[in-house]
């Protein structure tokens, strides 16, 4: 498929402290044009036309009804956390818009945690440090 056939996907930068990890990039690639929240605010009118979805990474870019307005042909919001408390779920299915989350990312990592914690506290290795 050619870049111009694949559906846009808003996200808010590449790399950086807030935006999509790198490892990530050429994977969402294969599947979309990415565009940046940059690249969409600098070319608005022609940009709202192509995105079909968000990328919601580390709660952003924020979804809003401004944003939502603005891009007639959305139909998910992909959200890359296991919450969506940030999300206006309500407004969002107004637009009939879809909304994803990713429910079990961290269910292993944090009853790993839950664990160490437990028997940190049984065996007062806290204190021993």
């Amino acid at each position: 498929m050619a870049e111009q056939e694949l559906p846009g996907v808003l996200i808010l930068e590449i790399g950086g402290p807030q935006g999509v990890l790198e490892d990530l990039v050429e994977l969402l690639k294969k599947h979309f044009r990415l565009i940046t929240m940059k690249e969409f605010l600098n070319n608005r009118n022609e940009m709202s036309k192509k995105i079909q979805s968000v990328f919601v990474f580390e709660c952003r870019p924020t979804i809003d009804r401004e944003l939502l307005e603005s891009l007639p042909n959305l139909k998910v919001i992909a959200n890359s956390g296991v919450g969506v408390d940030h999300l206006d779920l309500k407004m969002i299915s107004s637009f009939g818009v879809k909304v994803t989350n990713t429910p079990q990312a961290v269910a292993d990592s944090t009853a790993d945690i839950g664990m160490a914690l437990m028997l940190a506290s049984a065996r007062r290795l806290v204190e021993g440090n």
